[in-house]
């Protein structure tokens, strides 16, 4: 029988859940939530880029869409800049009976350690009401940094330190929200943006370093941070708009898990507006971006993730991603018990009946 889902929020992340959604038959998709009013009303497959209608319309009113009773929400609205609104949507649909799939706030990635124990409490409160689980995922915070860099130490004698990259150039990722007001691209070096303020970085990517040292069974002394930004040299444009001469065009960024002074579980971002930004910076393994898993041990490993898309480039081969690592795990979610669970929790989540016959896969010559 087809799992009964719904969809919330059909933005970069989402409208690409939404099409799996619509045409897979592992599941049935009774609902779709959406913000705006120029959304609503509309059919899911107009909101997907899919010609065949549904039949199910997208509404504003989120108590509507959970009485559709699916098994499952995919959670893909904005989260970055409403944390609150976030965390009690959540609460709301798992008090619902409802399993949530997410791909934030990620901090709910590995969330204990990271928000203070009365942010957790009414989620886990409401999951035990709901009998329903809540995993959060994506590809960075997620799969890059959880479950790779984990089967590597998986082979290891000893580990010194685990090293997780993101080398990424942002400029064809379209969102002024997250480029502009989260990130502070385009603004004066002396304004600290919203990632950059004291302790956020740590919020948004200590769950990454928790999950890590929790997998490896290490004890934090603590998380620290540093970051550098460097200037555009002329002005120019990306996708989400204008970058004026001698403003934020590049940052790099260290979140650092700390034992007896040395930095043993460190998540580090290079992100750059275009590729002849900062030389000097640790380049990726593609034009465009990629992942970089260093672990410093015996053995030692340098593994590099380069992502792909005949529909686009780096950055919407990583939209797509993040999408399909949440989706594909809905059957594993909606079988976990009630709570908060994590990639340690939960079995291996392959691309199990994602295959599809095609002509264009390259092979050795017979």
């Amino acid at each position: 029988m087809p799992i009964p889902v719904v969809q919330l929020g059909t933005g970069n992340v989402g409208v690409h859940a939404l099409r799996t959604l619509i045409t897979n038959p592992e599941f049935e998709l009774t609902g779709v939530w959406v913000s705006s009013d120029a959304k609503a009303g509309k059919d899911a497959a107009e909101l997907a880029g899919l010609a065949d209608a549904t039949g199910v319309r997208a509404s504003t009113d989120l108590d509507a869409v959970l009485a559709t009773r699916p098994r499952c929400a995919v959670y893909n609205a904005m989260a970055d800049n409403r944390l609150p609104e976030a965390l009690e949507d959540y609460r709301r649909v798992l008090a619902a009976g409802v399993n949530i799939v997410g791909s934030g706030p990620v901090f709910l990635q590995y969330p204990w350690q990271v928000i203070p124990e009365n942010l957790i409490e009414p989620l886990e409160d409401a999951a035990r009401e709901g009998d329903s689980s809540l995993y959060v995922n994506g590809i960075d915070p997620g799969f890059a940094n959880d479950l790779l860099p984990l089967a590597l130490t998986g082979t290891c004698q000893s580990i010194q330190q685990v090293r997780c990259m993101e080398i990424v150039d942002y400029a064809t990722y379209d969102s002024a929200v997250v480029m502009f007001d989260v990130m502070g691209f385009g603004k004066p070096l002396d304004e600290i943006p919203m990632l950059l303020q004291p302790g956020v970085l740590s919020l948004a990517w200590g769950s990454v370093i928790r999950q890590l040292a929790a997998g490896l069974g290490i004890s934090l002394d603590e998380i620290t941070e540093k970051y550098v930004r460097r200037p555009a040299p002329e002005a120019f444009d990306i996708a989400s708009g204008h970058i004026p001469m001698g403003s934020a065009a590049a940052v790099r960024f260290e979140v650092l898990g700390m034992v007896n002074g040395e930095p043993a579980v460190v998540l580090e971002h290079v992100t750059r507006l275009r590729e002849d930004l900062c030389p000097d910076w640790p380049q990726p393994a593609q034009p465009g971006g990629s992942y970089r898993i260093e672990v410093t041990g015996e053995p030692s490993y340098a593994m590099d993730v380069c992502l792909h898309s005949r529909q686009g480039d780096h950055n919407h081969a990583g939209l797509v991603a993040t999408a399909m690592r949440v989706v594909n795990a809905i059957p594993a979610v909606v079988a976990a018990p009630p709570g908060i669970v994590t990639t340690l929790d939960l079995p291996l989540i392959t691309g199990r009946g994602r295959y599809v016959p095609g002509d264009r896969v390259t092979h050795l010559s017979r």
